[in-house]
């Protein structure tokens, strides 16, 4: 049999020194915010009849099917690797994406606003885009320092986090 020339090292005991992975509900939680901000635009046509309710139940309820259906993914890929956990395991599954639907709040509690005019349903959503753009950026620096990255590097994943946000905002006035 042939030997490698370079054997892969074999670890003795865990490495203390590797840095933890990011927790999975704040990685949910972005998916959420970006959802809702790409949601908010979407809905957002200056050609229809305003309706900042309708749209903030359509971001809810749009939140509320993604965070169910990757719960789903989640229960469908414990299956198919033969492990059990019966139809408890999957409800924890598709429970535990809560933060899809918590990270969505923000722009559904900014179209409600706009439903007895305090302000018009444009203005809800353009706060909401720079409100959710900013929390990305937070979120992202948050998430990265988690998981033990160095200010600088945290600082460059809440700027590419809020860049995902800046190209929301971006297509949403070039669309418009």
């Amino acid at each position: 049999m042939h030997e490698p020339a370079h054997p892969s090292p074999q670890p003795d005991a865990p490495r203390t020194a590797e840095r933890p992975l990011p927790e999975p509900r704040l990685l949910s939680g972005v998916y959420g915010l970006v959802l809702a901000s790409a949601l908010a635009a979407a809905l957002d046509s200056p050609d229809e009849q305003t309706s900042p309710g309708s749209d903030a139940l359509w971001v809810l309820l749009t939140a509320v099917a993604a965070a169910a259906a990757h719960g789903y993914a989640h229960v469908l890929s414990h299956r198919m690797s033969a492990e059990r956990g019966g139809p408890m395991a999957g409800l924890r599954a598709m429970l535990a994406e809560w933060p899809v639907v918590v990270a969505a709040v923000p722009t559904v509690v900014l179209l409600l606003f706009a439903v007895p005019d305090w302000w018009t349903e444009a203005d809800a959503v353009e706060v909401a885009l720079v409100v959710n753009t900013l929390i990305l950026a937070g979120w992202g620096m948050w998430t990265a320092r988690r998981a033990g990255r160095t200010w600088p590097a945290s600082l460059r994943a809440g700027a590419g986090d809020m860049l995902i946000g800046l190209v929301i905002i971006g297509a949403n006035a070039v669309i418009k």
